[in-house]
């Protein structure tokens, strides 16, 4: 089956970029377009995309609150949504993150990127790269507490192991990757991320990694 991508930006050319890169691959159909938020939530409805190609600033409805509404406890289908950002709009991705987005991409990101990114979504991954999340999170380090803070009470429900694999996703690194680190199984890895959401009350390894740098757990900045 193919994966199902809804486009959202408010700029055709754009959208007629994607729709070329995306419907080269056998395994992508681009099922609809939408110019903003709102026409994104009747054509998620409509169309039921697995995944949604979404930009932030639009008119009428951003892509931070559509996204809110897609991804949300009164959703209607599965979709994810795939964040597309400039690094002048660092804040706003974080808040898309935050209100359930599975990932981001830059708008400028070769055209091999764009289309892994898709299929990571679309398997219920998450779609952090180290590099861009770090850059992300320390671009938004104002915004940010300054490690000062008293850790919250969610925290010490975690094991020590627990935590050790949560600042691991907060970096981006895949289960794979957090398995070679700690020289452990990948299996296991995934039981531990699985502890992490259930204790914390998190949707996916986005939001933990999120969580993990407004706690103070992780400090922009830090390796």
């Amino acid at each position: 089956m193919a994966i199902r991508v809804l486009l959202v930006d408010d700029q055709p050319l754009l959208r007629t970029g994607f729709r070329m890169i995306l419907e080269a691959e056998q395994d992508i159909a681009v099922v609809g377009e939408a110019g903003d938020g709102l026409q994104a939530l009747d054509q998620v409805r409509a169309l039921q995309p697995d995944v949604v190609l979404m930009d932030i600033r639009m008119p009428r409805m951003d892509g931070v609150e559509a996204t809110r509404q897609i991804t949300g406890p009164e959703r209607d289908g599965p979709a994810k949504v795939l964040v597309l950002t400039t690094f002048d709009l660092d804040e706003y991705v974080v808040e898309a993150l935050k209100a359930g987005a599975s990932g981001f991409l830059l708008k400028d990101a070769p055209a091999n990127e764009l289309v892994q990114a898709i299929r990571v979504v679309a398997a219920g991954e998450a779609m952090l790269a180290p590099s861009i999340t770090r850059r992300l999170l320390d671009k938004y380090a104002t915004h940010l507490p300054s490690g000062d803070e008293p850790v919250p009470d969610t925290l010490n429900t975690l094991t020590e192991r627990e935590v050790e694999v949560l600042k691991l996703v907060a970096r981006g690194l895949s289960n794979a990757e957090i398995a070679a680190d700690l020289f452990v199984s990948e299996t296991t890895v995934k039981t531990h991320v699985g502890h992490v959401l259930t204790k914390l009350g998190l949707r996916d390894r986005v939001q933990a990694a999120v969580y993990a740098y407004e706690s103070g757990l992780v400090r922009p900045g830090a390796q």
